[in-house]
């Protein structure tokens, strides 16, 4: 079943269903239910970030081993965001989509566990990978953890993700296999991605827990990216 993602369209169908509170999806696998989509499309919030960068980031980080760095972190309005490319990562639990038949660089761990003290399942859970903590930049500085929302944006569509893991501290743009699916990008950790652009907005104090509940991480992205977009 589709997770929630929002766009423009899907805002409009939203605001025009008769009842406000129904589901749109039935329920998620993810814990609770998501309501009707709600909360700012894509151009909302990319219109937001405006077309400046307030560099956060002590340098810039590369979207590929080997690439030059040419991405800075950056903040507005209390958020912080970087646009990037999307890798995907497949560690985490054993699945059939994720395991070291599929992947070369398989890692059965994740930096942020399950509320069973599991690692994630990154064929399910929509999550981001950030950069190692370093001297260029340190998450946590800036109120993200494990399980912060993410607002993911991509081909003018939303999924809410959450952070669900940590990569080389010099390489930006990664996420789940189930973030890259959700959002009709390749999920294949051998031949999927995209070059993007990909949008990434990390809500400053806004940890889910349990990390694994998307339904949550859905519904207080939404909340957070409307009062993003308010100002």
């Amino acid at each position: 079943m589709r997770r929630l993602l929002v766009s423009f369209s899907v805002l409009l169908l939203a605001l025009a269903a008769p009842a406000a509170g129904a589901s749109a999806h039935g329920a998620s696998a993810h814990g609770a239910a998501p309501t009707v989509a709600q909360g700012p499309s894509a151009a909302q919030l990319l219109a937001r970030l405006g077309n400046g960068c307030d560099q956060i980031s002590s340098g810039k980080f590369a979207t590929d081993d080997g690439e030059p760095a040419t991405v800075p972190v950056c903040q507005v309005g209390g958020a912080v965001f970087y646009s990037a490319d999307m890798d995907i990562d497949c560690d985490g639990q054993r699945t059939a989509q994720c395991n070291e038949n599929t992947d070369c660089c398989f890692y059965p761990d994740t930096a942020y566990h399950s509320s069973t003290d599991e690692p994630l399942d990154a064929a399910s859970l929509p999550y981001v990978v950030l950069p190692s903590p370093s001297s260029r930049w340190d998450f946590a500085d800036y109120g993200i953890d494990g399980g912060s929302v993410v607002a993911v944006i991509y081909n003018n569509q939303v999924e809410y993700a959450v952070v669900g893991d940590t990569g080389p501290d010099t390489i930006i743009g990664e996420s789940s296999y189930a973030t890259a699916n959700d959002l009709g990008i390749d999920p294949d950790p051998s031949t999927g991605g995209t070059d993007g652009p990909v949008t990434y907005i990390v809500f400053p104090n806004s940890q889910v827990n349990p990390i694994e509940n998307h339904g949550a991480a859905v519904t207080l992205g939404q909340q957070r990216a409307q009062e993003f977009v308010e100002g």
